[in-house]
This record gives structure tokens, sequence and C-alpha cells, in this order.
């Protein structure tokens, strides 16, 4: 039986999503939407309230908090648990009306608004007949992604302050903003948090550890044309719009591209595009499981780029790549022990789990490439950045149980 207080852990959830924090990518600030700073203002009052200690939300909205330890051990290793307040600006993420879906049938569930969650096209409900579900009205997202893993953090933090006997070193706890956008690690300060192994709680279903992430790079190409009045532009016009088109055109279709990959397969993918007729701006992601392939996707946007300078005489082409983040399985092969008691810990609760490889990258890439060692867990999120998502309550407690056991073996290792 579970040590987490369910009706607490799912009221703390419903609380949460119903405070709106979609990142903004057109922002300039940090965070960049204020209902991020409005959730950590929240979570740094509730840990206070159960009497974590070093409790403060930074100047950049982050909440930093610590457990302190239990185990009566010098040299314990510093476990830190992470989560992002920000949810995703895929798809509406204000005036969130959660649902609660108790004990579910196994069939189709009818939202408000019409949409419809289904096993066809979510075949993880198979698994989850007769669990808890939390849905929405079918018009925003839920915002699990990542205030599952909030929930679930701040729900183990509380149990273990009330469970005294459960032993665990000192853990560290975190809240990111802007994950969603590339910017959750910029204003972690590695050295306050001083920890020497994390965990993000950022995963899909139940009993799954990510070992390994895509390694990324974006991609900018600008092209500047010549715009002039359409009744004189003969010879003279150089359509920015139409250079991006053919440009876009030359992509690849039917390989390295997020339609026609899968498992370990890389990509190049075109997400925005932004300009007039003078001039266009075209955002692209680099993506491969092994880092030595990303010199070759630039290698290939430069080439299109000269073949559409040649089709369109005065047009400029420029690319321009930027390192974003990289395999999270590099960094994590340092230390193994943050995988090998991630696997004991569902041994010792006799539950399956699952190594897996995330077709993205977390907030866990980049710590890990900085230093700090930091797989990725479930946190019970299913159709993520969706107005269909959903989050498992079943699931979530069992992150939670997780979570008690495996500080319980970090207890017992030394630095």
């Amino acid at each position: 039986m579970s040590l987490l207080n369910r009706q607490r852990l799912l009221d703390r959830f419903l609380r949460y999503v119903q405070i709106a924090s979609t990142a903004d990518p057109t922002s300039d600030g940090y965070p960049s939407s204020e209902g991020q700073r409005e959730l950590g203002k929240l979570l740094a009052q509730e840990l206070s309230n159960m009497s974590a200690v070093d409790v403060h939300q930074d100047e950049h909205g982050l909440v930093y908090a610590t457990i302190p330890a239990t185990a009566d051990a010098k040299n314990l290793p510093v476990v830190a648990l992470l989560a992002h307040m920000d949810t995703s600006p895929d798809a509406p993420g204000d005036r969130v009306r959660p649902n609660v879906v108790e004990s579910y049938d196994g069939g189709e569930i009818q939202l408000e608004s019409g949409e419809v969650i289904t096993p066809k096209t979510c075949p993880e409900l198979v698994n989850l007949v007769g669990k808890t579900l939390i849905t929405t009205d079918g018009t925003t997202l839920l915002g699990g992604d990542d205030k599952a893993g909030v929930a679930i953090i701040a729900e183990v933090a509380h149990t273990l302050i009330e469970n005294p006997h459960l032993p665990h070193g000192e853990l560290k706890l975190v809240f990111t903003c802007d994950e969603e956008i590339g910017h959750g690690t910029d204003k972690i300060d590695l050295d306050k948090l001083a920890a020497d192994v994390a965990y993000t709680l950022d995963g899909g279903c139940e009993g799954i550890i990510d070992v390994e992430t895509f390694s990324a790079d974006g991609a900018t190409v600008h092209f500047v044309g010549d715009s002039i009045h359409t009744s004189i532009a003969k010879g003279r016009m150089v359509n920015a719009l139409r250079g991006a088109a053919d440009f876009i055109a030359a992509l690849p279709r039917d390989s390295d591209s997020p339609e026609a990959t899968e498992g370990r397969q890389g990509f190049i993918h075109a997400n925005t595009i932004t300009g007039q007729v003078g001039e266009v701006t075209l955002n692209l992601i680099l993506r491969s499981f092994d880092t030595a392939d990303l010199p070759g996707y630039a290698d290939r946007l430069k080439a299109i780029a000269k073949s559409v300078e040649s089709d369109w005489p005065g047009l400029k082409v420029i690319v321009d790549t930027h390192k974003q983040y990289r395999n999270l399985g590099d960094g994590l092969a340092k230390l193994p022990e943050s995988i090998d008691l991630a696997v004991k810990a569902f041994e010792n609760l006799g539950r399956p789990y699952k190594k897996e490889i995330i077709r993205g990258g977390t907030d866990g890439s980049v710590l890990t490439e900085k230093g700090l060692p930091t797989p990725n867990l479930s946190s019970g999120q299913h159709n993520i950045h969706s107005v269909r998502e959903f989050a498992c309550l079943d699931e979530m407690i069992s992150a939670g149980d997780h979570l008690v056991e495996l500080l319980k073996l970090w207890s017992q290792q030394r630095r």
C-alpha cells in the first residue's frame, strides 16, 4: 500500500493545472509568463507550510527547497528532483477545467467540447482500465506536462516529512520555468543546488526510465529578397517568400523528417516561418541520437540554400545553426548508478519497468551535459501538448512510490 496520500495528491494536481502557466516563445522575459511565477509562489508557500527548509522563489521564478536527511550517515549523495512549471504553447492553457474520470471503463472518453479520447488513437488506454484519469473539457491542454511531475515531487516531499522513519539523504527540490521553449535550465544555479545526482519527473506512462534523448541543434535560415510594388516588379522584385517555399519543398520528406522516422532515426524539421516579400525567417530543428550526424544535417541545409540562391538570382539565403542539447546517455555513462538504482527500486517494489529513449529532450539532457547526471522518470502523462491530454492518478502514485524507494537506495550509497 502506498504511503502517499492519494486524495491530497489529486487535489494538489487539480489546483496546479488551473493556474495558467503557458510558456510564451515570443517573450523576452524570464519566466516568459507570469503564471509560472504565480504557480511558483503557491509551491513555495505549500513547501514552507509542510516544513521544508531553505524554501525560496528566486528572481527568475524558480522554486528551491530542501528536505533534510533522515539517514544517519555521513557523506551521503545529495539527490535532486526537478519538474517544470510551464506548459506547452502548442494548445490553449488558460481556463483549464479538469475532469476526473473514476474507474475508467475502457471505452471512448467523450469530452465536453466534442473531442474524444479513444483507445484507437491512444493505445495506452488499454492498460488503464479501472484507473482514475484526469482530462480537460477538450478546449485546453491539461498541463500534466509537467504539473504531474510537480505534484508528485511535492507530495513525495510531504510524505517524507510526515514519515521521518523513511531513510533518505538530503533531498533538493527544484521547480523550473520555460522548459517547453528550451530555457528550462537557463537559470538553475548548480552551485546552489549542490547535488550529486538528479531526476526529472517529466515522462509518460508508468515504469519508464528514459536513458537517452536526441542530440539537438537549431537552425535559422534568413531569406533576403528585394520588395518593390507589384506594378513595377518585372525584372526587379526578388520574392523571399518564393525562395523560402522552394527551400522547404527541398527538405527531405520520405526520410529524415518527423513524419517518416521512428526509433533511433533522426530528422530535419521546419517548424516556424515568418516574413514578407523582402525578408523571411525560417526556423528548423535538427535531431539525432548520434551527435556526429548534426553537422551533416547542417551541410544539407547549406546545400539547399545554395541551390535556391542559384534558382532565384539576387536572393540571399543565410543558414545559421546553434547548439541546443546533447544526448542524455552520453553523460549518464559517467554515473551508471543513476540508472542502476532506479532499476533496483522498481525491482524492490516488484513492478515492471522499461529503459527507453526519448525522441526529444528534457531539462536532464542539459543538466547531464553540465555535469549533473539527470535521468528522466515517468509521471503519468498522456497525449501531451493536446486538448486530448490526460493524466493517470494511479501512475502518479506509482511514480511517487518509486521515488521513495529510490531515495532509500541512495541513502545506502557513499560519495
